[in-house]
């Protein structure tokens, strides 16, 4: 028997199984609890209406899986050496100009989101302000595709998107691999395993833990200031401060780097930027200003938030991302990637090429051109068969199924530029117990896979 599953139905038949039978499986609950709570692995408890002062403090351990969720090992080490392709790829792509600027002017008015960021490009770029380095802390994020209808086919990694803001849970992700081990090796997932098998060899260890920290610390040293400080930039009332925190302690205890945590309506109040355009927080300078918020329109209530963001591009202070890097991470970047002839644009090695090409699913405009047209219609008559996405980050504003024919038919022309069409990948669905508010959780889950990826230049 090969050593990888080769066809879907191999995947599928040879995963484990667990059991659902939740009551039976209680006597893990205290054992996850405490470990997670002695890990870090936390999230900061919701904000409660009834005022007590003890609840701005409460922690509340971190939805996870009980045991792992299984993906072919063949598929995963191919993402995993694409990683820093893509890297290179997406750096590429935020130092054309010329296609930033034609890719998306191709969005006209359609979202006032990205219009306004890339408007804060195009000022940007006439500032002068020289940046003396960039750094990217990516994601790259996959499902399965193993259509359960193709049995003779090969499971394999398909992209569901590029991640070049924010992106969150490289800390936690890494503590949950760590609780995963120490559950195997503590009971052997003794009643939950029914059939099937894990090994230690099967759980790999993730390093994003250290690696995002490591970094922005090589960012720092760019910058050629050693007393300066990282501004971390983030949300309000934010929850999953631990992720963050993991990240700022590296920062310390590894380099010495001092990490300070702003809003972007903090920047604006508390910042400012000196004639040689360098970006003070009182008397400390900034190096890096690292975005763990402003992927989403939500990050910015008022003009204040806005005014923040440009303090810290119009200095010299690295931000992570720049404004070229966020606007490579659109979705339109992503779909037009998908066009012949485009990756090669910025890749020369033909094999390369067609390795990244290959995690790549069908994307489609749906714009006025006759692929646009094309597209609309597919939408409408199978709307199954396909994802609609909007320019955005963070999850939650995706369509599925009935729900495309509805929402592209409320829009106007104008509008349904904003979107793109995404062919389904069709994950298969894997039978798992969750551990959410101190309860076990039996659940059909689909498992997405990221890959963190780090560039500094």
């Amino acid at each position: 028997m090969s050593l990888f599953a080769t066809t879907n139905s191999e995947f599928r038949s040879r995963r484990p199984r667990y059991s659902q039978a939740v009551q039976e499986l209680k006597p893990y609950v205290d054992t996850a609890l405490d470990w997670q709570a002695t890990h870090g692995l936390l999230f900061r408890a919701p904000r409660s209406d009834s005022g007590a002062s003890w609840q701005h403090s409460a922690l509340v351990p971190t939805p996870v899986a009980l045991a792992p969720s299984p993906i072919p090992r063949k598929e995963f080490e191919k993402v995993i050496t694409l990683q820093p392709e893509l890297n290179k790829l997406f750096d590429r792509i935020s130092r054309d100009h010329e296609f930033l600027v034609t890719t998306l002017e191709s969005l006209g008015t359609a979202d006032d989101f990205t219009s306004r960021v890339f408007d804060m490009y195009l000022k940007q770029q006439s500032t002068g302000a020289a940046k003396p380095g960039v750094i990217g802390i990516h994601r790259s994020d996959y499902l399965i595709h193993a259509p359960e209808n193709e049995p003779n086919a090969q499971p394999q990694a398909k992209q569901v998107e590029f991640n070049t803001i924010a992106a969150s849970f490289g800390s936690l992700s890494a503590i949950v691999g760590d609780f995963h081990r120490f559950m195997l090796k503590r009971t052997g997932y003794e009643g939950l395993l029914k059939s099937g098998e894990i090994s230690q060899y099967q759980l790999p260890v993730n390093e994003s833990l250290t690696s995002i920290g490591d970094g922005l610390a090589a960012g720092f040293e760019l910058y050629g200031q050693p007393d300066a400080v990282v501004v971390m930039v983030v949300q309000p009332d934010e929850r999953n401060v631990f992720d963050q925190r993991f990240i700022e302690q590296r920062l310390w205890e590894r380099h010495n780097i001092k990490v300070l945590r702003l809003s972007f309506a903090e920047i604006k109040v508390k910042c400012h930027v000196d004639n040689d355009h360098r970006l003070f927080v009182g008397d400390s300078e900034v190096a890096v200003a690292y975005y763990r918020s402003g992927y989403a329109p939500t990050d910015f209530p008022s003009e204040i938030e806005w005014d923040g963001r440009w303090l810290v591009e119009r200095s010299r202070a690295i931000a992570v991302p720049s404004l070229a890097y966020h606007l490579a991470g659109c979705k339109k970047i992503q779909q037009v990637l998908a066009q012949p002839g485009v990756v090669e644009r910025f890749i020369a090695d033909s094999e390369v090429a067609a390795r990244v090409r290959e995690c790549f699913v069908g994307l489609y405009p749906l714009d006025s051109s006759s692929e646009g047209q094309a597209a609309f219609s597919m939408a409408i008559e199978n709307p199954s068969r396909f994802v609609l996405k909007p320019q955005r980050e963070g999850g939650g504003y995706n369509s599925y199924g009935e729900d495309i024919p509805k929402l592209l038919n409320s829009m106007s022309s104008e509008e349904r530029r904003g979107y793109i069409l995404m062919d389904l990948i069709r994950a298969p669905e894997f039978s798992s117990v969750l551990l959410r508010n101190g309860e076990l959780v039996a659940a059909d889950v689909v498992s997405e896979l990221g890959i963190y990826g780090i560039w500094v230049r």
